[in-house]
């Protein structure tokens, strides 16, 4: 995604530093077109071949991360899926923004807004689970969720409330877990601490809240865009739910940014190295 951005981007710095102290990360680039020094290469075909060739050596653990090179996102992401030779986990495939918004204190993780299209409720539960691990392997003191709708009241009219209600109510009763949810909440009242003491509403996300869950992608692919060119904000990607973080990058990306969306994975892929560590232990 190309931006009007300027300026360093500090946090996206800082996430790049504390990648650079992590072990590195074995990466699967699918179909890369320009010359990458010299690295390992195996040959193919076709983008199709890249794309299943790539999903292949993380299926033989020679790779932890996979990288979208010049290849069209649908290709790649149905080699991820295909169901005999793909990398699919139990978690449904979900995509993040991880955002750098000039003027706002915290980045802001925003799902789904490139992946899912009209996600069920279903669907949902395993978004927000995908954002919330995702906040802490980028080591958020507090991941604080807001389910996102036009309003901040529970409307039958208006779908997205109803979901965001149940989806607080499965958090209360340990179906999603590491994270904090309230919702519905506006986008105002979500991010701005004024806008939610106006409107009197009290809880600990309210007007303070680092992951925003969108009820479809047409509302985050918006809200990113607008962040992006509005606002100046950069927007690195990531998409979870697979056996590996996937890092997907525009070629209108800034430098900064690509970097950033390979720090994000890395730093997806050390946690489900401790994870997978303790859980041996």
């Amino acid at each position: 995604m190309k931006t009007k951005a300027s300026g360093s981007h500090e946090r996206y710095t800082r996430l790049v530093e504390a990648a650079r102290r992590l072990p590195p990360v074995t990466t699967a680039v699918a179909h890369p077109c320009d010359e990458i020094s010299s690295f390992p290469l195996e040959e193919s075909a076709h983008s199709h071949d890249s794309a299943a060739k790539a999903v292949e050596l993380v299926r033989q653990g020679k790779a932890e991360a996979l990288m979208k090179g010049s290849l069209h996102t649908d290709e790649l992401m149905s080699a991820v899926v295909a169901r005999e030779s793909g990398i699919r986990t139990a978690r449904r495939i979900s995509h993040c923004f991880v955002m750098d918004v000039p003027g706002h204190k915290d980045p802001l993780i925003i799902t789904d807004a490139a992946v899912n299209i009209a996600p069920s409720l279903a669907d949902k539960v395993d978004i927000v689970q995908n954002a919330i691990d995702l906040g802490r392997a980028l080591g958020f003191q507090e991941v604080r969720v807001a389910i996102m709708s036009a309003m901040e009241t529970v409307n039958p009219a208006v779908p997205s409330t109803i979901e965001a209600a149940a989806l607080c109510k499965m958090a209360e009763r340990g179906q999603i877990t590491g994270g904090i949810l309230d919702g519905p909440l506006a986008l105002d009242n979500a991010i701005n601490e004024e806008a939610a003491a106006i409107k009197h509403i009290v809880s600990p996300v309210a007007g303070r809240a680092n992951v925003l869950v969108v009820p479809d992608l047409e509302a985050g692919n918006m809200l990113a865009k607008s962040l992006s060119f509005l606002a100046g904000a950069a927007a690195a990607g990531i998409v979870l739910g697979a056996r590996v973080p996937i890092i997907l990058t525009s070629r209108a990306d800034s430098v900064i940014t690509r970097l950033a969306s390979c720090a994000v994975a890395s730093l997806v892929a050390d946690a489900r190295r401790k994870s997978a560590a303790a859980a041996i232990r």
